[in-house]
């Protein structure tokens, strides 16, 4: 009976005017004709845990499965508190963006941001090759924290991380050990002499947000740069770049490939970053 019933996943957060997600795992459920749902659901932090508790016995009412949820801002670390079990994905981040429903009924919580990024950056071969070299890492939330970890399993053997706020980052350095070292706010463009790929992880330079002011005189030619911003789609850290003849990296990537995982452990299905995907995502970008 379970089999013919309609799988239901979806994404939480306070607000979620401004999420692409329903659109991503939408063409992903079309796409590989599933008998799923994924919706959004807007929760505030104080009622997220007493709604995840419902939500299983209210979806089997409606002859559904509640298979999990995404999570995003302001809602990845207050559902650490109540989950059943944390991955080490998660833990290791701190922070939870995805929770997959075990087969007892248990609420297993996930990070897959950081593989999100490493799968975006993997489709970009230069930057694979940066190997054993420098990161400067702009900003030190809860993406940020995601970034850290990835840039660490991508092999980079320091980083520099910067952040308005030096305490946070010292807080996110210590988490992350010892290949991080915190640079001063004021010398985040002189500490770009060092780098071989700059990522920034800030809401600076979103639509609608305060730009980022980040000079790129001492950026090295060969110095790769990405921004995990999607909206817009090429940023002004890009352009800049981009003018100076430095190879860039869309964040849209990084959306895209985190959701991988997700949807595989709701659904059953393996999906494809493909050329479609990022065309349909893009589109629905149009009328955020």
């Amino acid at each position: 009976m379970t089999s013919e019933m309609t799988k239901t996943a979806g994404v939480m957060g306070w607000p979620l005017s401004h999420s692409l997600s329903p659109r991503l795992h939408g063409y992903w459920i079309n796409r590989y004709g599933l008998n799923a749902d994924y919706v959004d659901r807007p929760v505030k932090p104080e009622d997220l845990e007493g709604l995840l508790r419902r939500l299983p016995a209210e979806c089997l009412q409606k002859g559904e499965v509640f298979r999990g949820t995404n999570l995003t801002i302001p809602l990845k670390e207050t559902v650490m508190d109540f989950v059943d079990i944390l991955d080490r994905s998660a833990s290791r981040i701190g922070a939870v963006n995805t929770i997959v429903m075990g087969e007892n009924g248990e609420m297993v919580g996930r990070n897959t941001d950081g593989i999100g990024f490493m799968d975006s950056m993997n489709e970009h071969p230069d930057v694979a090759a940066l190997h054993g070299g420098t990161a400067v890492l702009i900003g030190a939330g809860g993406a940020a924290r995601a970034v850290a970890v990835a840039l660490v399993d991508m092999g980079f053997t320091k980083i520099l991380m910067t952040n308005r706020t030096r305490e946070r980052a010292e807080a996110l350095a210590t988490h992350i050990g010892e290949t991080v070292d915190v640079i001063n706010w004021q010398e985040r463009s002189e500490c770009l002499a060092d780098a071989d790929f700059v990522v920034n992880t800030t809401s600076l330079g979103m639509s609608g947000q305060p730009p980022l002011e980040l000079p790129l005189d001492h950026l090295k030619a060969a110095a790769i740069v990405t921004d995990i911003i999607y909206a817009p789609q090429q940023t002004d850290l890009l352009k800049a770049a981009t003018s100076r003849g430095n190879e860039t990296v869309e964040g849209i990537g990084m959306l895209l490939h985190q959701a991988k995982a997700g949807f595989e452990a709701w659904f059953g299905t393996r999906p494809e970053v493909d050329a479609g995907l990022r065309s349909h995502v893009l589109e629905g970008l149009k009328s955020k």
